[in-house]
């Protein structure tokens, strides 16, 4: 919102510079976007009138005038091409010798032939507005002769403060005096607003049938007006020096009430309304073409202001086009009501507007305005436009709001604010910001909230207004003293951060992806669990919480596919969202993904690409960080989003946490994938539990390794083999290996040959040849009896 200081300290006007009026207002908590001068800097124009004009003999769009004003006196003659020029109108003069903003400097000239001795100005030339059509025309009452600087008080400053939407009660004139009389402890010059005695008894019915959204309306019918009249010009300067575009006396007044009190008002052109006034819902389909020419199709819920045949206008938004006062219009209803913010929020939005009501209405009028508003502007409409008012109409439902009554407590200042104030001083500041006392009590107060300010609704708030008004910069800052106890660190638990470093060392990368997603993809990966679906989500394609990470990995594996990136390792730690009985139960994940060559290209390594056991093996060091590797298994597995032939479920304590194996062919092919994607998916909770570490010492005596060759039948897990080994090789079994895999010519096609590496050793002696022999006979003997293993 842009004000000018002249109008501000019309109502305030502290004995401070303005730079020092900005300070207040930034340190109440009242953002000053910028200070600008009203106009630039010229010298040298004066108020001139044009006596005569003349078509130029040599140029078809330049015309010759005689201008008066000169401090010289006489008439000037001036060449000009404003379109507007035209006898008797009273303009800008930049006599000769002038100087005008960009360091311009008049002098005289010849145009076309013809003597030029200054030069009438429109308002871009003298960057005083934005209007570039023309010549500034100036009132007709304007004194010729005198110095534009003066008569438009143009040594004014523009202050652009920006209002956070909880002070809304700031977006007027009156709002902003009101601070600064808080501020600088001064009192507010108002403007007497005195009741319009009616001089006709016309009036309009006015039925609310949304009480919850629109409680009190305020209207009244004003006859025989006259619309061409023109409005004053110190009228215009505040509109104009606001940013707001001269329209016509009425609208003019609807806008200067609004930027001066702080109330949207609205002008309906009474004899276009049919019947009564009726504050109602939009119905489903019903149109409406606003005042920029718009036509909109209504939406369900939205208030309108309609008569008994259609609306016409958005309540607290837009007027209609077909109500509007226009050039014929004689006898107009002014409306002036209280919208419950929650009514208005969001409703310009849905539409793609906003305004300077929609603005004001959806962070809150105050709701004790209206009344005072009709009448200031009746009052500023008749002395303007001519007429007769009617009575005024009100209409007020029990859904007004009601006076909050908010306690403050002696307590709560010192433990919130660390600042010893006393109560006079405590009642002084909140008795100048509108609150009055209701009741003292012995812990503090009980206050009476005005009905200006909407944002105080709890104690909290009113500490926050103390805060502010006895200034931010005056309270005590100290340093932090609570005693921090530096947090045990478990050894039986790791830290995420390890399996993270971990994964990185292997050439992984972290990424991070949305818990919302597609509700197609969800399916893709994870057909057999329902998601839970977000009631208002972002987007389509992210309204659903992901029951798995895996989509998020092959989403990201596909943008970098994309963009000729063809070896990836990524890997994510987050949150899967399983429907429960109780809400959502949310699993800490860890999820990874490989996908394109082993290694990166280089000249000495030899090309091939990933496998499954590529990724077992990284998925099995990643167990290892626990030091509890022996608990975890691999055992064949099926998942319905990986390929049945290469799927592992990974088991501790017979419990499933996990899977690892690769993308399913069907779906590799569905999303465009070229090559295998390999991928694990583990349940966090798992991974962080640990082995405390123990030392063992040493032994100083030898190990003996034996090999063995076995046939097993091809679908035997080998697991099943090493676990057969260790139960039976005995306590001196140090390292257990798997060193060859074999399986075609020379063997029977159902069996394949598994070669083992058993390494024996003892503590505290060297081991005999018929020790050892007697531990590799237990396990022959017993792989042969449990899987009918023999050896080659």
């Amino acid at each position: 919102m842009k004000v000018s200081e002249s109008w501000l300290r019309e109502w305030i006007n502290p004995e401070v510079s303005v730079a020092t009026l900005v300070e207040q207002l930034t340190m109440a908590g009242i953002e000053v976007d910028a200070t600008e001068p009203v106009a630039g800097a010229f010298s040298g124009v004066v108020v001139g009138e044009i006596v005569a004009i003349e078509q130029h003999p040599d140029a078809d769009k330049l015309r010759v005038c005689q201008v008066a004003g000169h401090p010289d006196g006489g008439e000037i003659q001036v060449v000009c091409g404003a379109p507007n020029a035209r006898a008797g109108l009273k303009i800008p003069f930049a006599t000769v010798g002038a100087q005008l903003p960009g360091d311009f400097k008049i002098k005289k000239a010849k145009l076309r032939g013809v003597e030029s001795f200054g030069m009438l100005c429109g308002q871009t030339e003298l960057e005083a507005g934005d209007d570039d059509t023309g010549l500034w025309e100036l009132a007709a009452d304007a004194p010729v002769g005198q110095d534009l600087r003066d008569y438009l008080n143009l040594n004014d400053t523009l202050i652009e403060v920006d209002i956070t939407p909880n002070r809304g009660d700031c977006l007027s004139v009156r709002g902003l005096a009101r601070e600064l009389g808080v501020i600088n402890r001064l009192g507010v010059n108002p403007v007497v607003v005195s009741p319009v005695a009616a001089a006709i008894t016309d009036t309009v019915a006015v039925a609310l049938q949304a009480p919850e959204a629109c409680s009190r309306y305020v209207g009244r019918v004003i006859r025989n007006i006259d619309v061409s009249a023109p409005s004053p010009l110190w009228l215009q300067e505040k509109l104009r020096r606001s940013g707001v575009r001269l329209i016509d006396a009425v609208v003019d007044v609807t806008n200067y009430v609004l930027l001066e009190l702080g109330q949207p008002m609205h002008a309906f052109d009474l004899a276009k309304i049919d019947g009564g006034i009726v504050v109602r819902d939009a119905r489903e389909g019903e149109t409406l073409t606003l005042l920029d020419e718009q036509e909109i199709t209504l939406q369900a819920g939205t208030l309108v202001i309609a008569d008994g045949q259609a609306p016409l206008a958005m309540a607290g938004i837009m007027g209609g086009l077909n109500s509007s006062v226009t050039h014929a219009t004689q006898d107009i209803l002014l409306e002036s009501a209280f919208f419950h913010p929650l009514a208005i929020a969001g409703r310009a939005r849905n539409y793609g507007l906003h305004t300077d009501s929609s603005h004001r209405f959806e962070r809150g009028v105050d709701y004790q305005l209206q009344r005072d508003a009709i009448e200031r502007a009746t009052e500023l409409l008749l002395a303007i436009v001519g007429g007769e008012a009617g009575p005024v109409i009100e209409e007020v439902t029990p859904e007004l709001p009601s006076v909050q009554v908010v306690t403050l407590r002696h307590e709560r200042i010192a433990s919130g604010l660390h600042i010893d104030l006393d109560a006079e001083t405590i009642e002084d500041i909140l008795t100048r910001l509108g609150l009055e006392v209701d009741k003292r009590t012995d812990d503090g107060w009980q206050l009476r909230v005005p009905s200006w300010r909407f944002d105080i609704d709890i104690e909290a708030d009113l500490l926050e207004e103390l805060a502010r008004i006895y200034g931010y910069n005056r309270l005590p800052t100290r340093v932090p003293d609570s005693p921090m106890a530096i947090k045990a660190h478990t050894e039986s638990r790791l830290p995420l951060a390890q399996l993270r470093r971990h994964l990185i060392s292997r050439d992984y990368q972290e990424i991070v992806t949305y818990s919302f997603i597609d509700p197609a993809d969800n399916a893709r990966f994870d057909p057999e669990l329902a998601p839970i679906a977000l009631k208002n989500p972002i987007s389509a394609d992210m309204a659903v919480m992901r029951t798995t990470l895996l989509p998020g990995l092959v989403t990201t594996l596909r943008y970098n596919l994309n963009r000729q990136q063809s070896r990836l390792r990524l890997f994510e730690s987050g949150q899967r969202f399983i429907p429960g009985s109780n809400g959502v139960d949310q699993q800490p994940t860890l999820a990874g993904l490989v996908y394109g060559p082993l290694a990166a290209e280089s000249w000495s390594n030899e090309s091939r690409d990933v496998d499954f056991f590529d990724l077992k093996g990284d998925v099995e060091s990643l167990l290892a960080q626990t030091g509890l590797s022996h608990d975890f298994s691999f055992r064949a597995g099926k998942h319905p989003a990986l390929h049945p032939g290469q799927c592992a479920e990974v088991v501790v304590a017979d419990q499933v946490i996990g899977y690892v194996g690769a993308i399913h062919p069907a779906l590799q092919q569905e999303l465009d994938i070229p090559a295998g994607v390999f991928v694990f998916e583990l349940e966090l909770k798992s991974l962080l539990v640990a082995r405390v570490p123990s030392f063992t010492p040493l032994s100083r005596f030898p190990a003996n390794r034996r090999d063995l060759a076995l046939l097993v039948d091809r679908d035997l897990p080998v697991d099943s083999l090493l676990d057969g080994v260790r139960l039976k090789a005995g306590e001196c079994l140090s390292d257990l290996k798997v060193f060859d895999l074999y399986m075609g010519k020379g063997i029977d096609p159902q069996r394949k040959s598994v070669a083992l590496g058993l390494t024996f050793q003892d503590p505290s002696r060297t081991l005999t040849d018929d020790e050892i022999n007697g531990f590799v006979g237990q396990v022959v003997d017993h792989l042969q009896n449990q899987y009918g293993a023999t050896l080659r």
